[in-house]
């Protein structure tokens, strides 16, 4: 099982992003990697999943446009954020990876 600690782990690891990661994670891979851009892009392309809308309320927020952060917030159905982006960054990936796993879990 994936927590937050050792996906961060992974990433710090690997120069490639796993194309099989659900398109949220994908994007907090780019963040962690410092790929701002590249994050933004890949969950602006899955707009419709609560998962990639709460990642890209976070890179809104860690960008400083809070007004598109609350309206991407509203989207993924969480509450705005109050913490320190690390933190934040670790709560989605934990909620996220959790899901993996759990998913994982069950076809095996």
């Amino acid at each position: 099982m994936m927590t937050a600690v050792t996906f961060k782990q992974f990433i710090e690891k690997n120069p490639k992003c796993l194309e099989s990661l659900p398109k949220a994670l994908q994007g907090l891979w780019y963040d962690k990697k410092g790929e701002w851009d590249t994050a933004h892009e890949i969950v602006q392309e899955d707009a419709n999943d609560a998962d990639s809308a709460w990642v890209h309320a976070y890179l809104h927020r860690k960008e400083g446009d809070l007004i598109n952060a609350r309206y991407w917030y509203r989207r993924s159905g969480q509450s705005e954020s109050k913490v320190e982006l690390d933190q934040e960054w670790e709560q989605i990936a934990s909620s996220l990876l959790s899901k993996v796993n759990q998913a994982w879990m069950q076809m095996n």
